[in-house]
């Protein structure tokens, strides 16, 4: 069987990369860098399941506006962090959901699970304590380092049934002060969810942030969308790999 592979389709006013399926039963959102192709994230995620699904990957222009939910000072470099998030997930919602369910006839009641890395992780989370528009989230190498997120988190429960988490065990060893923190960050975001009951994982993955993203996302994808089936299951789980 050959690979499966995503294809550019305009969706939204965006160039979108669309991975197909068969007739889905449950979409996949995911915000990417405008270079990427995820020409191994497909196949990756086709190979671990065999549910019939529809991934669409938008693009993100700004990175650190348009996916940070509040203003923060620069991290690392220049670049400071903008406000954006807001505006992103409105478009989301109100303007690529809508079109994508409507071009390829997927049902109201079909799950949505959105998912992404670094910074589109971050942003996964806090979508997901906005709006229960999504089934599950996957958080792969999420920035919970951001300034504030700590606080955010412990006032603002999610509204998502599943949430996935990995992070690579080199992560907190960067000179960063700040980025070092991830490691602190994530094991609390672990904690949070186990003391609210939300289905959930921590996946501790070998290497550093920038080692197998696109592997790491399809395993984050892969791992929510088998939780639509396993709902009798614990609560918790954590996993080495």
């Amino acid at each position: 069987m050959p690979d499966l592979l995503p294809a550019a389709e305009a969706l939204a006013e965006k160039r979108c990369l669309v991975t197909l399926r068969n007739q889905p039963d449950i979409l996949l959102l995911q915000p990417i860098d405008a270079r990427d192709t995820l020409s191994q994230e497909m196949p990756l995620l086709a190979a671990q399941t065999t549910r019939s699904f529809l991934h669409v990957a938008f693009p993100v222009e700004a990175w650190n506006v348009d996916l940070s939910p509040w203003d923060a000072p620069p991290v690392f470099g220049r670049e400071a962090f903008g406000h954006g998030a807001a505006d992103t997930l409105d478009w989301l919602r109100m303007r690529l959901m809508p079109e994508v369910r409507a071009k390829y006839a997927i049902s109201p009641d079909a799950p949505v699970i959105l998912g992404g890395y670094s910074l589109a992780g971050l942003f996964s989370l806090w979508s997901a304590a906005q709006t229960d528009a999504f089934a599950a989230v996957a958080a792969v190498s999420p920035s919970v380092w951001f300034p504030g997120w700590r606080a955010y988190a412990d006032q603002h429960a999610l509204r998502s049934r599943v949430v996935y988490l990995s992070l690579g065990d080199r992560e907190e060893k960067s000179r960063n002060p700040v980025l070092a923190s991830v490691g602190d960050a994530i094991r609390r975001e672990d904690a949070r969810l186990s003391e609210r009951g939300v289905r959930h994982t921590l996946q501790w993955n070998v290497g550093n942030h920038f080692q197998d993203a696109e592997k790491r996302c399809a395993d984050g994808f892969a791992w929510c969308m088998a939780q639509r089936k396993a709902e009798g299951k614990k609560t918790h789980e954590h996993e080495t790999v």
